[in-house]
């Protein structure tokens, strides 16, 4: 059932489990309270569909997803995030807390320990498990990516449990429990299909393996000190064969409805999910007043953290021709109207370019890049609506991508590539697939033998790095499909990359001082940057002070070369030095204290 509306019935179940266990009959021939509370809930069907709904709050939140990417390489935002400045984040952070609770562990747990109540067929308790089981792995894979080694549990403990205090188990062994939950939910989880896209089908269970499988093989590769290198093969092939079930039984395929303009983004903005790509969304609710607040958070001065997208990132969108944009001579000085021409179209479907427009008051007006909104200029519309209505507060419609068959595609992509059993036939079928959808006409047949050097000298030209130019192909293109979906942070730390965290945000470029700039081509000006203020100023120009200080402080907005170039945002603020240390998250302060057998991540000891 999806998230937001069987919320409301776990609330019912939960008051039922709440009456159950605090009454006590005063009939002569009653039954212990255990018994009846466990036969009110495990006894047939209808109570473990009840039960199992709770289960969903291990998934992202609404609004999770489309915030996701607030901390990656290519995200400018309002401040440079406390875990990536210098100085500002450190092991006894309070905050940190909240990512170890285990309660909805615990839940998940009891039902495991309590679903064997034989009134109810062996199949359907199987498939209640296996849901169980899938949101057991879920929540422990979000573990794992933050933690590393972590205690696994798999009974429910009550309060003077010693496993409470338990040690961290090894990393393989959380991993091979996870994998073994994944394979006995595709297994026994009955449902196989879902217009709605949001309740967890056996194609699901292969796709979060998949994308675990892919994480954890690669991570292993790449991260050599770990001693689990030899493991990475079996986990890489896992995440292709656990992708190619569902691409080859799940029926789905890539949306193509509305053409290589506007396939990409109806899946980001349609109310209902697009069934034929969309494996698991959360899913808006005007009858339950359940929204989102996308267009909020992307198109305010003050609530979101103004993410733009960097020129480093946007280079990297293809020539519609296939070629690299960077190959073109003079594509360092183009401008914003320039270089957003003749390119992939899921550019134009995620970013503000020219000719986009949106309804304001039901009349279609331009819509240019607005720098109240953006530092950089690319200016992310791939999950805002086109009405401003929606754009002040919670009451977007549009439902929230969790899973979709295009990540699928990459990930048996990236995982035959990283095994070197890549065909031209696999290309074609996957990577090849997305470039067609987004309008890119040559290059999607046969895997490219030439690596690209901007993305060998800008991204990947570290001792240990791919030099294949099929992985680092495949990695282009995964930035690109999946980008402001929340992926990216996670990418860079199983690549080994997180360096590229800590790299400055770049924007447009800006050709000269003092000249206003029409970003969209409409023939209208929009922005005008200076050192000293105009005494004319164009009406309707948003103007923009690049002085090297305002107000005698830093001028956190600069160029590259003082009165022209890119734009610079947030030089003036010291990150860190990236250290492998940093892919791993410190345990909360306080956990260390409460259990003595937990031991902090190496280098987060003494800060």
């Amino acid at each position: 059932m999806q998230k937001y509306i069987t919320r409301l019935k776990w609330t019912s179940m939960a008051l039922v489990l709440w009456v159950l266990a605090g009454s006590c009959s005063k009939e002569l021939e009653q039954r212990p309270v255990s018994t009846a509370d466990r036969n009110a809930i495990f006894g047939n069907e209808a109570g473990l569909k009840l039960y199992a709904n709770s289960f969903y709050d291990v998934l992202p939140a609404m609004g999770d997803v489309f915030r996701g990417d607030a901390m990656a390489d290519y995200s400018a935002v309002n401040a440079v995030p406390d875990f990536l400045r210098d100085g500002a984040y450190n092991s006894r952070v309070q905050a940190e807390i909240d990512n170890w609770k285990w309660t909805k562990l615990r839940n998940i747990n009891y039902f495991l320990a309590n679903n064997n109540n034989p009134a109810v067929s062996e199949t359907i308790r199987n498939n209640y498990n296996g849901l169980a089981r899938f949101f057991r792995a879920w929540f422990y894979f979000d573990k794992v990516k933050r933690y590393g080694d972590v205690p696994w549990i798999g009974t429910p403990l009550g309060i003077a449990d010693s496993s409470l205090y338990a040690a961290r188990s090894p990393r393989k062994q959380v991993i091979d429990s996870i994998i073994a939950d994944l394979d006995y939910a595709a297994a026994n989880i009955t449902l196989a299909t879902d217009a709605t896209a949001s309740q967890i089908t056996k194609y699901t269970a292969y796709g979060l393996k998949s994308r675990i499988c892919l994480f954890e093989g690669t991570y292993r590769k790449y991260h050599t000190s770990l001693g689990l290198a030899a493991g990475a093969p079996a986990l890489l092939q896992a995440a292709a064969d656990a992708a190619k079930v569902v691409m080859d039984q799940g029926g789905f395929s890539l949306n193509q409805a509305g053409g290589t303009g506007a396939s990409y983004r109806q899946l980001f903005i349609s109310a209902a999910p697009v069934a034929s790509e969309v494996m698991l969304a959360n899913v808006a609710s005007s009858t339950l007043s359940v929204f989102n607040d996308a267009n909020w958070y992307y198109t305010s001065a003050t609530y979101g953290v103004r993410l733009s997208l960097t020129r480093k990132f946007v280079n990297t969108y293809l020539n519609i021709d296939g070629t690299p944009f960077t190959d073109v001579a003079g594509y360092e000085t183009k401008t914003f109207a320039q270089e957003t021409q003749n390119r992939d179209m899921r550019l134009s479907q995620t970013i503000r370019t020219s000719g986009y427009t949106r309804t304001d008051n039901g009349k279609t007006v331009a819509a240019p890049p607005v720098f109240s909104y953006t530092y950089t200029g690319y200016m992310p519309k791939k999950w805002s609506l086109d009405d401003t209505y929606y754009d002040g507060g919670s009451n977007n419609t549009n439902s929230i991508c969790i899973m979709r068959y295009a990540e699928m595609l990459l990930n048996y992509a990236e995982a035959k590539a990283e095994l070197n059993t890549l065909t031209d036939a696999d290309w074609a079928a996957t990577v090849g697939a997305l470039r067609k959808r987004a309008g890119i006409t040559s290059g999607t047949t046969t895997k490219p033998t030439v690596a690209d050097q901007y993305l060998v000298t800008n991204y990947f030209n570290k001792a240990g790095d791919p030099t294949d130019a099929t992985v680092l192909e495949i990695r282009r293109e995964r930035g690109i499909e999946l980008v402001l979906e929340g992926f990216r942070y996670y990418d860079l730390v199983r690549w080994n990359d997180g360096e590229l965290l800590v790299q400055q945000w770049n924007g447009m470029y800006v050709p000269a001082l003092d000249v206003p700039m029409d970003l969209n081509g409409d023939g209208v000006m929009d922005v005008c940057f200076y050192q000293t203020l105009p005494a004319t100023q164009v009406s309707g120009v948003t103007y923009i002070s690049v002085a090297p200080t305002v107000s005698g402080v830093t001028n956190p907005t600069q160029l590259s070369h003082g009165n022209s170039g890119e734009i610079k945002w947030l030089d003036n603020i010291a990150r860190v030095n990236w250290a492998d240390f940093r892919y791993l998250y410190p345990l909360p302060y306080t956990e260390l204290q409460l259990n003595t057998k937990l031991v902090q991540n190496p280098g987060w000891e003494n800060l």
